[in-house]
């Protein structure tokens, strides 16, 4: 190598060197700053990593690493629950041109977390368009068509905030401890939790298991401590076994990087006292466990896990045993029916077989929402969202059950307290009535001392009648078809059909009977025939089956047929089509099982035009009430009011002759 070229490469070593000697300290600084800030991240330390992102983001220049720690600041925010400034960062790196699809779906949720509906939806069309495979998208446009008609209507449920357990820290995962359901464990980070230290991921103590029992007077006691389950890290999650003897908590302990650890730990009863929790190995101690909820018959153990082989972000798992005293299997992943791309969280097995989670990527009202699950015949789960007032536009989650009740607890991010808290629910028994009127069918005017009875599907037939408004009440019972039945002297019996099948909420019923008094001429709407022919259109059938049913009810009843033409036509050949078209009708009562010695047919072609009543008046306001549709009268009308009065006429009709008959055995 020359001396020349020997200089040359000391020269430039000497102006990189300097290069670096002057630009180290303030570019050492900002990677000291992104590595603690992603360290941080890393190890779940997400409100730590917040202030450390927003410090590292005052050092850079480069727009692509501005926008990446602005998303992560989005993302801190989002994770620790803070949906409203997660909704702010998240439109900054949208404005930064952070150029991720997943800001789309974040921005999207949090937003529907906000009722920023418009907003959400807009976020999530664009991550269909970019992630179309991802269901989270679709499930998300969902979701916002529907949290708000959710919201406005509420299920049946009862929701309290229970203040004797809730502080202005997070409260959360209650759980029953003894078989009166009248002491809970629940978790908690107030100030008496035995951890000193901050949590890195939410800024307060380590949580701990507290305990608040019931007094006679249904008072809850001040919440303490349960010392024996509580260590100076994070202990929470509680569930017990269905004889409330064993219980299973999640524990994380802090290991190297500061990184939380979360192991299942189980602890035995000892007469009032619960013994040292132990670790319960599933699939070796590098397996992350979290909230057990074990089944009723201890053969099944649920647990949420991001362990490898999942489907998700964190997947609810399980592992089986033979016998209450066995060896756990293997975790078992629950599968598509289950878990999704997203978070499923905080199982709780029902007595009754029915699985309850919550899950934050399945059509919603925000954030995390309460599931339950049911296997049909084929042992296939079934998912269905509580919808409010059990669910929120926050975070809702960790329900528990007493027993075979309807009624229990469950957390919530919902505006409380203070943070998480934890709420009551109970779902009345549902109360049905119906409350009737029976009236006349042509005046309108309510028929006092009717006679009504209430038949149920349940083979239960009660009696009523009608008071001094003509109205009724009966009580209804749930799943449960009714048929209620009217009838007075002087008129044919009416009925209604009501049912409180597939009923959620408590509800009182209204119906009017209309009643056809006997001693009038009775129309049978929407009779139709071809023009000059007298076989029956189909669309006729529905008002004869209504005539066939009327018949029934009424059996001591003989009848006349009536069918009526217009005018048009000879006299002559009027009378024979209506005669015929009347003959029609006989023919098909009779072929659905109505006694012919019960039927009489009688064609009156044009002789008997309608006198307008009320009931046409009210459908052609160009007729005069008692006026008489007769030829002459027609033909005074104006051509295009001439065929609806021809129509009026065109009728069929049936009128009572006898109420004695005596039906043949």
């Amino acid at each position: 190598m020359s001396v020349q070229n020997i200089m040359k490469k000391s020269i430039l070593f000497l102006i990189v060197s300097l290069l670096f000697v002057i630009c180290q300290p303030v570019d050492a600084q900002r990677k000291e700053k992104d590595l603690k800030a992603n360290s941080a991240y890393e190890a779940g330390e997400y409100y730590l990593a917040i202030d450390l992102y927003k410090k590292a983001y005052n050092k850079v220049s480069e727009k692509t690493k501005k926008a990446e720690i602005v998303y992560k600041i989005a993302e801190c925010y989002r994770i620790t629950g803070d949906s409203r400034q997660a909704v702010l960062w998240y439109k900054k790196s949208l404005q930064l041109d952070y150029q991720n699809p997943a800001l789309y779906l974040r921005y999207g949720q949090v937003s529907l977390k906000n009722k920023k509906y418009e907003n959400s939806k807009e976020q999530y069309e664009k991550y269909v368009e970019l992630v179309p495979d991802d269901p989270r998208g679709a499930w998300g446009i969902e979701s916002v068509r529907i949290a708000e008609d959710w919201m406005d209507n509420p299920t049946g449920y009862i929701v309290e905030n229970m203040r004797y357990f809730n502080s202005y820290q997070r409260d959360w995962n209650p759980a029953y401890s003894n078989e009166d359901f009248i002491e809970v464990l629940f978790t908690s980070t107030r100030e008496d939790a035995k951890g000193s230290s901050t949590h890195g991921a939410t800024g307060q103590s380590f949580a701990d298991i507290f305990s608040s029992g019931m007094d006679r007077k249904g008072k809850w006691s001040v919440p303490v401590p349960v010392e024996s389950l509580n260590s100076e890290f994070e202990d929470g999650s509680p569930n017990l076994s269905s004889d409330f003897s064993t219980l299973y908590i999640t524990r994380c302990n802090q290991g190297k990087n500061q990184q939380l650890a979360c192991q299942i730990y189980v602890s035995k009863r000892s007469g009032l006292e619960w013994g040292e929790p132990e670790a319960l190995d599933i699939n070796g101690d590098s397996v992350t466990a979290a909230h057990p909820a074990i089944s009723a018959d201890d053969l099944t153990l649920y647990f949420v896990s991001d362990m490898p082989g999942g489907i998700g972000e964190n997947d609810i798992w399980l592992i089986t045993r033979e016998s209450s005293s066995g060896e756990w299997g293997e975790p078992q992943n629950m599968g598509e029916e289950i878990n999704t791309p997203g978070n499923e969280l905080f199982p709780f097995s029902h007595a009754d077989g029915t699985l309850y989670f919550s899950s934050d990527s399945r059509v919603g009202m925000g954030g995390l929402d309460i599931f339950k699950a049911n296997l049909d015949e084929t042992d296939t789960w079934i998912v269905e969202n509580m919808k409010a007032p059990i669910n929120s536009n926050e975070d809702d989650f960790s329900i528990v059950f007493e027993a075979e009740m309807e009624r229990g607890f469950f957390s919530s991010g919902r505006k409380g307290r203070g943070n998480d808290d934890i709420y009551s629910f109970v779902l009345p028994p549902l109360e049905f009535s119906v409350n009737g009127v029976v009236r006349d069918d042509r005046t309108d005017a309510l028929l006092i001392g009717s006679k009504v009875t209430s038949v149920g599907s349940d083979g239960i037939t009660i009696e009523s009648t009608t008071n001094s408004e003509g109205s009724f009440r009966f009580m209804l019972k749930p799943s449960t078809d009714y048929v209620f039945i009217a009838g007075k002297e002087g008129y044919l019996k009416g009925k209604e059909r009501e049912s409180t099948k597939g009923l959620d909420k408590s509800k009182n019923i209204r119906v009017t009977i209309y009643l056809a008094s006997i001693e009038q001429v009775i129309d049978l709407p929407n009779i139709f025939y071809d023009f000059a022919k007298w076989d029956l259109r189909p669309e006729s059938m529905v008002s004869l089956d209504n005539l066939v049913e009327t018949l029934n009810d009424n059996p001591n009843v003989t009848i006349e047929l009536m069918s009526h033409t217009d005018s048009r036509g000879t006299p002559a050949d009027n009378e024979l089509l209506s005669q015929q078209r009347a003959q029609s009708v006989v023919d098909y009562l009779i072929s659905k099982g109505i006694a012919s010695d019960r039927l009489q047919a009688k064609g009156y072609g044009e002789s008997q035009p309608k006198v307008v009543d009320d009931k046409i008046k009210a459908q052609y306001k160009f007729l005069k009430l008692d006026d008489i549709l007769a030829e002459s009268y027609i033909n005074l009308l104006p051509v295009e009011q001439q065929e609806h009065a021809h129509q009026i006429n065109r009728r069929t009709e049936f009128r009572v002759l006898s109420t004695d008959y005596i039906p043949a055995d």
